[in-house]
């Protein structure tokens, strides 16, 4: 019997940064774990150019596991890069293995828990670092003035998910105890689907920094991204967001983005833990 093969799983991206900032992480997880891990994309990251990822063309999880397979490889443990139980990791992804199983009836598939885990703060730990480092930032600029944004908007894509959307919220209520007193912290969607239905993913980012209060002071965005792609880079959804509600209150609202949790190395330990629980 083949020995299990360790994927770090991201959802996949367009983006070249996502991926290569994947790999990063896997290299990093693989250094504390003794062994490779390799980075593969549930989907989407096979169709960036393999030129704009140092010639080397990225992998979605199931036709790399056929390959895998082909060659005798029958054994996977999968570590999840998702916060929470989303539709991809609850219905997607059994259901692609279970496709697999069929063909190759000697699959065998252990997947890790999501990085949220309850009485486990050490992702609001991350975000509560983040906020401090641009309000240090902001400090910095202002020449001696001490004042740190105190008002946090924790931001998450936004999920059909209750049980995703209620990590965000959870993950707010921390950040909020490590954070103290002085600041208000609120959760928000970037976007969110249509309906009555899906009303828990709001309030929508956009209209949390046109309240009262949010759009007349400055706002730490306190971003729930694991990696950089099309909401959360530098020009992405997020940042566009920010620029409209500041155009918006004219003036009186400045936004503040934090980095990206993945930049952080304290997740790397999280990941060390549910690669420990599973195998």
């Amino acid at each position: 019997m083949s020995a299990p093969l360790t994927i770090l799983m991201d959802n996949g991206s367009l983006e070249p940064a996502a991926t290569l900032a994947l790999r990063g992480l896997a290299e990093k997880l693989g250094e504390r774990i003794g062994q490779a891990v390799t980075p593969i994309s549930l989907l989407h990251s096979s169709a960036v150019p393999a030129e704009q990822l140092g010639g080397i063309a990225a992998e979605i999880l199931e036709p790399a596991l056929e390959r895998r397979l082909a060659a005798g490889q029958t054994d996977f443990l999968i570590v999840p890069l998702f916060f929470g139980p989303s539709g991809a990791l609850t219905d997607y992804l059994p259901r692609r293995i279970a496709h697999l199983r069929g063909k190759h009836p000697a699959l065998t598939t252990r997947v890790a828990a999501p990085l949220f885990a309850a009485g486990d703060d050490r992702l609001a730990r991350i975000l509560a670092d983040q906020v401090r480092t641009v309000g240090a930032c902001l400090v910095r600029a202002r020449s001696g003035d001490d004042t740190f944004p105190s008002r946090v908007a924790l931001v998450d894509h936004g999920s059909p998910a209750k049980a995703v959307t209620e990590v965000r919220n959870a993950l707010a209520r921390q950040l909020g105890t490590l954070l103290g007193p002085d600041y208000t912290v609120a959760p928000a969607s970037m976007e969110r689907r249509e309906g009555a239905a899906y009303d828990f993913c709001e309030p929508l980012l956009e209209r949390l920094l046109r309240m009262p209060g949010w759009n007349t002071s400055e706002v730490a965005v306190a971003m729930q991204f694991l990696l950089p792609g099309r909401h959360a880079g530098p020009d992405g959804d997020v940042a566009q967001i920010c620029r409209g509600a500041e155009i918006a209150a004219g003036g009186a609202l400045r936004t503040l983005m934090t980095g990206l949790v993945a930049e952080h190395p304290l997740l790397v330990d999280i990941l060390v833990d549910r690669w420990r629980a599973t195998g």
